[in-house]
């Protein structure tokens, strides 16, 4: 006879088994509970470094209550049932039952630093990833008023993040994560593209703008084809040549942008239609050049999260190597959007007067009396 499928049965099969961290937090709780003694050498962990609403209320209420005397404790179970009492307040599931299972599960009481350092490990990779989210989820909210300051912002905590890990868990040499990082993302912004013809266009028709966005290099660009003639404006302009559509088609032969596939005539009209300010569709670039940079970040970075086999190690050196990628596109935006100093002027040195001294000429000759 067919089996019929139970519902609930089925539903429970779906659930994932939990991760090797909720069975060292029950080792931690059951030799804490077992042992309350030991609480103190435990540390570099609080009740929110556990993964669960039940394992964090019981550790904070193992925290909050006076370590009972152990001769007594082993007599009986008013301590397990203050620590019940005082966790259920944030955690209504539990119950006295599931406190002696945690006290059966660990395997050795005195590993609990071990255990604890296990915890502390899991956790800050939780931190790290929830970090890398922020950024990511920043870099492509739209409604932001100030999208690049505030997805920098979320950069430098997430950079905070990667250097309280260094501290807890200090890198060494030959740790860098194994996990392939995700390559990046291709996106056909059309107006992107229309940005960046724009901006081609008018720094042709105005070449001595070229020279003052040295902020601004051929990886903001999304189009190769654009990458390569903003390559050879700034040769031309760098070589002091004469920079017209002609010219730039020219040293785009040399360069092989006609291999591609890019007609002469595309080329040349492409460069004809010069409108608004170069510096202007430039910071619009190199803008979103820094969010796609931030976001590409976090996502690397979340990748290596998701990686169990990277430690803790692992996480801050390729973190960091990330975080460097953003550090220099960072440098060329706030190169792009300082005012320029003001120039004071030229500091002329005052005449002095001149001192008072002997006179210059010869006092009169005396007049001889006969």
């Amino acid at each position: 006879m067919p089996r019929t499928p139970d519902p609930v049965e089925d539903d429970l099969d779906t659930i994932p088994p939990p991760p090797p961290v909720f069975h060292v937090e029950q080792a931690l709780l059951g030799a804490l509970l077992l042992e309350p003694q030991r609480l103190a050498s435990v540390t570099g962990i609080a009740a929110d470094s556990f993964s669960t609403a039940a394992h964090a209320a019981l550790f904070a209420a193992i925290r909050s209550l006076p370590a009972p005397d152990p001769a007594e404790h082993a007599k009986n179970t008013k301590w397990l049932d203050q620590v019940l009492a005082a966790s259920r307040d944030e955690a209504r599931g539990l119950s006295a039952t599931y406190l002696h299972s945690l006290i059966e599960i660990c395997p050795r009481p005195g590993h609990a630093p071990a255990y604890a350092r296990m915890i502390e490990a899991e956790h800050s990779r939780r931190r790290l990833s929830a970090a890398a989210q922020r950024v990511m989820h920043t870099a492509r909210d739209t409604s932001l008023p100030q999208r690049v300051a505030t997805t920098l912002a979320e950069a430098d905590a997430l950079t905070a993040v990667v250097d309280d890990i260094a501290t807890r868990f200090p890198p060494h040499s030959g740790s860098l994560p194994r996990t392939p990082a995700p390559s990046p993302a291709t996106t056909h912004d059309e107006e992107a593209a229309d940005e960046e013809r724009l901006l081609l266009a008018t720094a042709t028709e105005h070449p001595s703008s070229v020279d003052q966005m040295r902020w601004l290099t051929s990886a903001d660009f999304t189009h190769p084809l654009h990458a390569g003639l903003w390559q050879c404006l700034t040769a031309l302009t760098r070589r002091s040549k004469p920079v017209d559509p002609v010219t730039v088609l020219w040293e785009a032969q040399h360069r092989g942008l006609l291999d591609a596939g890019a007609e002469p005539r595309q080329l040349l009209d492409l460069l004809a239609v010069p409108f608004g300010s170069a510096e202007r569709w430039g910071e619009r670039m190199l803008q979103r050049s820094v969010l796609g940079t931030a976001h590409h970040i976090g996502r690397c970075i979340e990748a290596f999260t998701e990686d169990p086999t990277a430690t803790p190690y692992q996480l801050v050196v390729g973190s960091r190597r990330s975080l460097a990628d953003l550090s220099s596109v960072r440098t060329r935006w706030q190169h792009a959007t300082s005012p320029e100093p003001t120039k004071r002027p030229a500091r002329t040195r005052a005449t002095a007067a001149p001192r008072a001294g002997p006179p210059t000429t010869a006092p009169p000759a005396a007049r001889i009396s006969r």
